[in-house]
């Protein structure tokens, strides 16, 4: 393998780092707008949050300059260094940390806060990338899946504990890079089921969800055997045991809920099942049983970590999304006002500091979490569609970029770039126009927040240094 001398500068891609100055100079101008009054005007007063953004998109410009001019090697080298410091500090902030909004994510020195959790993001993404660059995922190969898991969710578990639930899903983002690996695609199906039975958890009575699950068990067994006869036999034996526990239950016990018989019928049912895969050697049915089995106890753990894990106002977000509740006056309050100050900008919007909305602050959170209003607002539908744009067409290059990659490390780490940007732009968006429930997460480059601009800036930067470098090498 023959070293060549490249010019860094010459081969960084100049498309990301406009696109990059693009969304941070559009961010600052909405953050601008987002706290403008006449009293307050200058575009330089660093007691407002654009003057304070001002200087935090200097010194990430100034921190993007050192991440490209570190050597690419050190960035492997250095991997699980950068991740275990993160993971520290994690923990740290638990102990130490100062709460804001119920949530115990930020160090305060001085007048400056820092939130670990954004940094930790692309030190994640570092880390699985330094596990993932001298192995091959195969479809089943577990030895490699288990310990990438492990590497995902040791931070998001530390985020949950603050919590910080929007930071918490991104991380789970990165388990997109493992499928571009070669993670078996029956993993990505089993999570999308995870996510439906999530929502029919609670929008439908249990017992009517067990005897769905159990329903729809049964007609899989009938496609896969076949045959009437074992189906029906199955069929009646599983009625016969629910029957016989719901009897104990009642009579015996003095209690028992239908959802529990169904589950601890559920669990009986294998012994007679065990004994016809044996027979049958049908052993396809046996792993429609396990799914069946971790399905029931899965609505069990949802409907309690609602009802008991999550906070109130978690819990009425998620209801508000799904209709199950309305409070435009209260808890609902701010993804209504979004929603007013985006319809109300029509086509091409009221034009700069034009926003009735934003401007009397109708909108909670209109330079953070809900920014992207004040481009609907004021731009319009054109005017956000044109930023949409400019984050799908980042999207799409970062992801050619990382398929030009010649190192396992740089491509890992490229999609893991893609995941976590997509994730938050996601999320952000949508739901500022009702689509997701309102979790707190920052637009990237575009949201105001110094922490959050550090962390994408790093996170992009390392790409664009490993990406560089890509044909320093000749072999």
């Amino acid at each position: 393998m023959i070293k060549r001398r490249i010019n860094i500068w010459n081969q960084v891609d100049k498309t990301v780092i406009l696109l990059y100055l693009l969304l941070v100079i559009m961010g600052w101008f909405n953050i601008y707008a987002a706290v403008y009054s006449e009293e307050n005007s200058g575009l330089f007063n660093f007691s407002q949050l654009y003057g304070k953004q001002f200087l935090w998109i200097l010194s990430s410009i100034f921190l993007a300059i050192i991440v490209l001019s570190t050597d690419n090697r050190f960035y492997l080298f250095f991997s699980w260094a950068i991740y275990g410091l993160m993971l520290f500090l994690l923990l740290l902030v638990l102990i130490v940390g100062k709460e804001v909004n119920g949530a115990k994510s930020w160090f305060e020195v001085g007048g400056l806060r820092i939130q670990p959790s954004e940094l930790a993001k692309f030190a994640t993404a570092l880390a699985l990338a330094g596990f993932m660059h001298n192995k091959r995922l195969e479809r089943n190969d577990f030895k490699v899946f288990v310990p990438a898991t492990m590497i995902i969710m040791a931070p998001a578990l530390l985020v949950m504990m603050q919590p910080d639930m929007g930071s918490t899903i991104v991380f789970f983002s990165l388990f997109l890079v493992l499928f571009r690996e070669g993670l078996n695609p029956s993993v990505f199906v089993a999570g999308i089921l995870m996510i439906v039975l999530f929502f029919l958890t609670l929008l439908v009575d249990s017992q009517y969800l067990y005897m769905g699950i159990i329903l729809l068990s049964f007609l899989v067994f009938l496609f896969t055997l076949r045959k009437w006869k074992p189906y029906f036999t199955g069929l009646a034996i599983f009625l016969a045991i629910l029957a016989f526990v719901y009897f104990i239950g009642v009579f015996v016990l003095k209690s028992i809920s239908i959802e529990t018989a169904i589950l601890i019928s559920s669990l009986l049912f294998v012994v007679p099942l065990s004994w016809y895969v044996f027979q049958k050697k049908a052993r396809e049915l046996l792993v429609v049983y396990l799914f069946v089995i971790g399905s029931l106890i899965y609505v069990q753990c949802v409907d309690f970590g609602f009802n008991k894990v999550l906070k109130p106002h978690q819990q009425t977000r998620i209801e508000l999304l799904l209709g199950l509740k309305s409070d435009p006056t209260g808890s609902g309050y701010s993804l209504n006002q979004s929603l007013i100050s985006i319809g109300s900008g029509g086509l091409v919007g009221k034009g700069y500091l034009n926003g009735t909305q934003t401007k009397f602050r109708f909108v909670p959170a209109q330079s953070t979490d809900f920014i992207f209003c004040m481009a609907g607002e004021e731009w319009g539908f054109i005017g956000s569609a044109l930023l949409i744009g400019l984050y799908l067409f980042l999207f799409v290059r970062l992801v050619l970029m990382a398929e030009r990659q010649r190192s396992v490390f740089a491509r890992v780490y490229g999609y893991g770039v893609v995941s976590i940007l997509f994730a938050h732009f996601f999320i952000n968006i949508g739901m500022t126009i009702g689509l997701v429930p309102v979790i707190g997460i920052p637009l990237p480059f575009f949201s105001y927040g110094g922490s959050s601009l550090w962390g994408f800036t790093i996170l992009l930067f390392i790409f664009l240094r490993l990406d560089a470098t890509r044909m320093e090498y000749l072999v």
